[in-house]
């Protein structure tokens, strides 16, 4: 364990964690290796300056150096409010108390995955959103001989669903791909296993008709035996590929006709926001559709290279 809050230490402190100030050193050697003295570096990624904000980092650092998942690069409002409505979940003390459970507890830790993901979506949910796709997937699809769709960071089972049924009203089901990726393999377990309750159905049959949808949304699922649960149909569900796959870290993958990202983008910050920005950019073919959650910066380079769709809304066109 001491190595793991070395390298804390040395991630918050930054390359002057080698060399402390003396004052540091005796700080740190009055509180042993169980705490971390901020130093006022101008190189740390975030400095805090209360006991929580310092459990946070140190929270954040913990599951970046023993699990891979890097959310230090997240808006930290946005990450303080999941962190703590999860502790208060779990009857915990303090965030300090939940790092130790997540450092400890296979169950705890997937449930810190899931706090800090995007937000489970449902289907049809935002009716703004299915007008914008159905009118995205008839300009940029129809011209590809084989198109593929990215939902990055994807919300869900049901937000791939609802693509699916979308890409069949529009003729596009059996020759188009959908890629959606979650970010661990227990999420990746949950959505390939996933199927819906039928008073549930029932119930998105609202949203189903206040987004434009004609008919009724069973049609396109299959019942289970016993009639309580719901799957989507299997030429359909055949379409989605899911994988895991970590958009702070990892590289391009493949090229698509669209990718959708504009549920995770939220709660990322300037320069991951910028980094996920260029990834996008780099896996997108021309004149393909990119959907955001806000309007690109007029100052951003990648601004140049795309043309909205439709004034006020953060879907582009890339042009270049």
């Amino acid at each position: 364990m001491s190595s793991l809050f070395a390298s804390i230490k040395a991630a918050l402190l930054g390359d002057d964690a080698a060399a402390p100030h003396a004052s540091v050193q005796a700080a740190t050697a009055s509180i042993g290796t169980s705490g971390i003295v901020s130093g006022g570096h101008a190189a740390r990624r975030h400095s805090p300056s209360t006991v929580e904000e310092l459990e946070l980092e140190l929270l954040l650092e913990a599951l970046f150096q023993c699990h891979g998942y890097d959310f230090r690069g997240y808006e930290r409002a946005v990450v303080e409010r999941k962190v703590q409505a999860l502790q208060a979940s779990l009857g915990l003390p303090t965030i300090s108390a939940l790092q130790s459970r997540v450092l400890h507890d296979e169950a705890t830790y997937n449930a810190l995955l899931r706090a800090l993901y995007v937000t489970p979506a449902l289907m049809f949910d935002n009716a703004a959103e299915v007008s914008m796709l159905r009118l995205s997937l008839g300009i940029c699809l129809h011209g590809a001989a084989l198109p593929r769709v990215w939902l990055a960071d994807c919300a869900g089972v049901q937000q791939a669903w609802t693509l699916a049924i979308l890409l069949e009203q529009e003729q596009l089901a059996t020759r188009t791909e959908i890629h959606a990726t979650v970010a661990s393999d227990a999420m990746l377990a949950e959505v390939r296993q996933a199927s819906l309750p039928m008073d549930r159905l029932g119930e998105l049959q609202g949203n189903y008709i206040r987004s434009g949808g004609v008919g009724k949304l069973i049609d396109y699922f299959d019942v289970s035996e016993d009639g309580t649960r719901a799957v989507l149909k299997s030429h359909l569900s055949n379409r989605i590929t899911w994988s895991q796959y970590n958009l702070v870290t990892d590289a391009s993958f493949n090229e698509f006709q669209m990718i959708l990202g504009h549920r995770a983008l939220p709660d990322f910050g300037p320069s991951l926001r910028k980094r996920v920005l260029q990834l996008f950019h780099d896996s997108l073919a021309p004149f393909g559709m990119l959907a955001l959650d806000r309007p690109l910066d007029q100052h951003d380079p990648l601004a140049r290279d795309y043309k909205a769709i439709l004034a006020h809304q953060p879907w582009y066109k890339r042009v270049a």
